[in-house]
């Protein structure tokens, strides 16, 4: 894993940490944000905390998480999605 990856990740994995209100520690790739408490505000305040650490727009429809162009199905997807929308903003 890369710096910027390993970044990007642990920076994810903080956020969402927060929002759960639980140890950084316990919060693993495969962790799912609902199963540890985050419910729809806290995904919200998670998905603008991470605009504002990495500086970017997420593609994200609160009322309609499932059908968003950002996938938060695990903290690994959540940091995909991140790291995909980082190398598409440096192309523009």
């Amino acid at each position: 894993m890369t710096d910027a990856r390993k970044d990007v990740a642990t920076t994810v994995r903080a956020i969402v940490a927060e929002q759960a209100m639980v140890p950084e520690e316990t919060v693993t790739p495969e962790t799912v944000p609902a199963e540890i408490g985050v419910d729809s505000m806290g995904l919200v305040e998670a998905i603008f905390a991470i605009e504002e650490a990495f500086d970017i727009r997420v593609p994200f429809n609160a009322n309609a998480p499932a059908e968003s162009a950002f996938d938060i199905s695990s903290v690994a997807a959540i940091t995909a999605a991140v790291e995909r929308l980082i190398a598409e903003q440096k192309r523009t």
